[in-house]
């Protein structure tokens, strides 16, 4: 079964068609070979008995139990439709742990909050922009005000030095009095202002700071590095500096998990998230990518310097003879296994990405504890 065929993408809409429930467009060109008179119908069926094969072969493998829920989640999978899930099935796969309704529904989970985030950053910038718009605003409302104050107090002496004009010149006096009463109420009603702002401001900021914080390691979680990798990638290209990027996992964290606790786990977690600080500068940005999952950005370093770097940390950390305080059970040997890549090796940012999840992954299949550099091949891998 193969996970990514091309000639599987296809959108989600499509599913009731292939079910025989629904009718789609026809397609660019045939996804399965066929003689040349085979008239469309044909096709057709041929396509659609493949992909039901194919979920057929998805849910038997798994022990999936055959509902509209499941059937949807296979046919997403294989046609590429969600890559997300597509890619946390394969890597569920390829770690040779079961890939059950309960797990998925926790994936689809964290995907769902994710996307919430996602949400609540984009509105949180449109706020920051308002803010900033309306504290200007403030400012230069303020500032007239108070050169208004100070011309019109100079007309107010003026007129109470006079004394010829009498009557009407003095009610002028009384009406300028409580003009200028009013308009300084209404600046110190600005300096309120002002000073609202600033402290909405900061919260924002504080909140920002929160939306972009892995809560158990204090890294920047996944959406901060992309918008860190974003912002690297650009600058690093116009400033013509090498750019290095890194995945990298705690070897059988599960194991910790189910031998000691998840409080142990987290433990382990935040020791590691506590070593990568020790190498994070202005040129080394790291962060929680998820679960035991961790990314490093290098910056201005070249692929060799990086990987000591990197290689450097994996044999300290091996070295360490942990000791579970709790119960005085060592933890055993803390390894982590990684993928590292040069970016501008390739096409960009998000391919060297997913090669050096690929390195990941070889370097698991090689052993653990170890690293491996991304190739050219590990963007679209052969077969």
């Amino acid at each position: 079964m193969t996970a990514h065929d091309p000639s599987l993408h296809r959108p989600v809409s499509d599913l009731l068609s292939w079910l025989g429930l629904g009718h789609r467009p026809e397609p660019a060109t045939p996804l399965v070979d066929v003689p040349a008179g085979q008239d469309r119908r044909e096709r057709r069926d041929a396509q659609r008995q493949r992909m039901l094969d194919e979920i057929g072969s998805f849910l038997s493998y798994h022990h999936l139990e055959v509902t509209a829920q499941t059937l949807t989640i296979a046919f997403n999978y294989l046609s590429g439709a969600d890559p997300q899930l597509a890619r946390s099935i394969d890597r569920q796969m390829q770690a040779r742990q079961p890939v059950t309704l309960d797990w998925i529904e926790d994936v689809l989970s964290r995907s769902e909050r994710s996307d919430e985030l996602a949400v609540l950053t984009q509105l949180m910038r449109r706020l920051e922009v308002s803010i900033e718009d309306f504290s200007k605003t403030s400012h230069d409302a303020q500032q007239t005000t108070n050169d208004y104050n100070t011309a019109l107090e100079e007309h107010v002496t003026e007129l109470e030095q006079v004394t010829a004009a009498g009557a009407v010149i003095s009610e002028l006096a009384t009406i300028a009095k409580v003009m200028l009463k009013r308009t300084r109420d209404i600046e110190r009603q600005m300096v309120r202002s002002k000073a609202q702002t600033r402290v909405l401001k900061r919260r924002l900021a504080e909140t920002r700071r929160k939306c972009e914080e892995d809560h158990l390691t204090g890294l920047p979680n996944r959406r901060a590095f992309e918008t860190r990798f974003d912002e690297e990638y650009r600058q690093a290209l116009a400033a013509a500096e090498p750019l290095c990027v890194a995945f990298f996992d705690i070897d059988n964290f599960k194991r910790i998990n189910d031998s000691h606790g998840h409080d142990a786990g987290d433990f382990v977690l935040q020791l590691v998230a506590e070593s990568l600080s020790r190498i994070s500068d202005e040129r080394c940005h790291v962060a929680r990518h998820g679960g035991e999952e961790f990314v490093v950005l290098f910056r201005d370093t070249p692929l060799a310097d990086a990987f000591a770097k990197l290689d450097a940390l994996r044999v300290q950390l091996a070295e360490r003879r942990l000791v579970n305080r709790a119960t005085d059970v060592p933890f055993g040997q803390i390894t982590f296994s990684a993928g590292i890549a040069d970016v501008f090796a390739f096409p960009d940012r998000r391919a060297a990405l997913k090669a050096a999840d690929a390195a990941l992954y070889r370097a698991k299949q090689s052993g653990r504890n170890r690293i491996e550099v991304a190739q050219p091949d590990d963007v679209n891998p052969p077969g």
